[in-house]
């Protein structure tokens, strides 16, 4: 039997970052719309597709925000959000909320739960989550949110997004 020492750390990647984020896109994922309100009560919302169940007991899901993001200092300190999975007719919601310099808010139909978090109306599925545990990872941050209420539309179709590019329905 031959001893085997594992390495501490792991090996220089072997590629660049524009073809390790070519390769992640040939992941295809929902799209979400992840929002908060920060401390002087203004409306905070983004895209992001970097999401997913982490435990059914207690019901936790993540998603992951750059350290860099304008709305990380809401979202590291503020007690709640929302996830939002957005459905195939909610491609422009999706594209606003992934915009610079825009009133992401504006015209849309949403409510504000007991925390105050703005829940928007017509998505798929919708996770209000509280702000539970936060872990420094590379150049982002992943949340773990604990779900306090969800709610689902169970005849709604997905938007996808796969290849850097929005789906309505699967591509054959």
């Amino acid at each position: 039997m031959v001893a085997v020492n594992p390495p501490r750390r792991a090996a220089a990647p072997s590629f660049s970052s524009l073809e390790f984020r070519r390769a992640l896109g040939m992941f295809a994922t929902g799209v979400t719309i992840v929002t908060a309100r920060d401390v002087d009560g203004r409306l905070i919302g983004l895209t992001a597709n970097s999401f997913n169940s982490v435990s059914l007991e207690p019901p936790l899901v993540l998603w992951s925000l750059s350290r860099r993001a304008g709305s990380m200092p809401v979202f590291s300190r503020g007690s709640h959000y929302a996830i939002h999975i957005l459905a195939a007719d909610q491609i422009t919601l999706a594209e606003r909320f992934a915009a610079k310099n825009v009133d992401r808010f504006a015209g849309v139909d949403y409510r504000e739960n007991g925390s105050g978090t703005p829940v928007i109306e017509g998505a798929a599925a919708v996770f209000e989550c509280f702000n539970r545990s936060q872990y420094e990872e590379g150049d982002h941050v992943i949340f773990v949110g604990e779900v306090e209420r969800c709610i689902h539309r169970a005849e709604a179709s997905p938007l996808l997004f796969h290849g850097g590019r929005y789906f309505t329905e699967l591509p054959l």
